[in-house]
């Protein structure tokens, strides 16, 4: 559910990017009252586990559609929504600017999209109220199954809501939405059952971590060594090996502007969209997870079968390598983030000393 630039104006895009920074500004300011050492590890190896599980679109039979994890949610529940919300911006800025994954111009909203509605809406007011009478397995796979399926439902109307507001005549409102709730409603519940699962499995090995998520506290000397290794090892096997079977269908928003439209993308404007595509194409030196290809290379040396389809799995070693940086460069900048708030905290505290 990445926006490219061409489906929303400047106008909105700047709004979208100013709502965006302003609320990041707020977890920047809310999150040191629950930052600790032991956060920072854990922000790094989330923001690298979410980014390549990002990566596999899965297919969403008898549709001709795909869909991936958005993994806002995910992220709200293990480290809180502030931590969770900055971990997402981290994310989707790394594919935006170095795998063109998403627009410039579109990145603040496809931060809001993805990142307020799961971290600030449905976490708060769906996933807690189910948890706080009791933490059980039943009551994790439930709040995170429910949760999960209204966050996409309200990001993706979130996405029509721009295009109408962009005065995208060709994406009309009431064909488009359509369309994009109910694709993104099967999504939802197979994002449902993912984060059911990986949320089970913290909670069976380091409880602590998600009940101190939940009241806003630091995770403490609580032991996450193990947790941080399973989600490490299995960002670098999502990113580097199993990416390859990742279906080649449209996803959600593009299978829905198909058949809104006609077209999966559409035709950006002149003005800030061709410079901000300019420059996308200059810091992207993995476009669409790949290494850049010469005009002239065959589609059998890009992947693809001697009659010009696509193979299946596409092992591909341009793929692997995208998917490892990735989580790297999201590693590290989800870190640095930490760190730095880390350092603010403890100045803080020892100015009032």
């Amino acid at each position: 559910m990445h926006m490219a630039d061409a489906l929303i104006s400047p106008a909105v895009g700047g709004a979208m990017w100013a709502a965006t920074t302003g609320i990041a500004a707020y977890s920047i300011k809310k999150l040191p009252k629950e930052m600790d050492e032991n956060k920072i590890p854990l922000m790094g190896v989330m923001g690298a586990f979410v980014f390549a599980a990002q990566m596999i679109n899965f297919t969403i039979p008898g549709t001709g559609s795909s869909g991936h994890l958005g993994g806002g949610l995910l992220l709200a529940i293990l480290l809180g929504p502030y931590a969770g919300f900055l971990t997402m911006a981290s994310i989707l800025t790394i594919q935006a600017l170095f795998f063109a994954d998403g627009g410039l111009l579109a990145l603040g909203s496809n931060i809001f999209n993805l990142g307020f509605f799961t971290c600030f809406v449905t976490y708060p007011l769906i996933y807690k109220p189910i948890v706080a009478k009791g933490y059980s397995r039943t009551r994790i796979f439930a709040a995170s199954f429910i949760a999960a399926i209204i966050g996409l439902q309200l990001g993706a109307f979130a996405v029509v809501l721009e295009t109408l507001f962009s005065g995208k005549t060709e994406l009309p409102f009431n064909t488009f939405v359509a369309l994009m709730q109910p694709i993104h409603l099967a999504i939802g519940i197979v994002e449902g059952l993912v984060i059911a699962a990986v949320v089970s499995f913290v909670w069976k090995e380091r409880p602590e971590i998600i009940e101190k998520a939940t009241l806003g506290k630091a995770i403490g000397s609580t032991s996450i060594r193990r947790v941080v290794t399973v989600l490490a090892l299995a960002a670098i096997l999502f990113g580097g090996v199993f990416s390859w079977f990742a279906s080649s269908s449209p996803d959600g928003l593009e299978w829905s502007m198909f058949r809104t439209a006609g077209v999966e993308e559409l035709e950006s404007p002149d003005g800030i969209h061709r410079v901000l595509a300019a420059i996308q194409n200059k810091t992207s030196f993995l476009p669409d997870y790949g290494f850049k290809a010469p005009e002239t290379e065959s589609a059998v040396t890009a992947g693809e079968g001697e009659e010009g389809e696509a193979s299946w799995p596409a092992v591909n070693s341009g793929t692997s390598v995208s998917g490892l940086v990735g989580a790297g460069f999201t590693l590290a900048l989800t870190a640095v983030i930490g760190l730095t708030i880390s350092s603010l905290k403890k100045k803080k505290s020892n100015i009032s000393a």
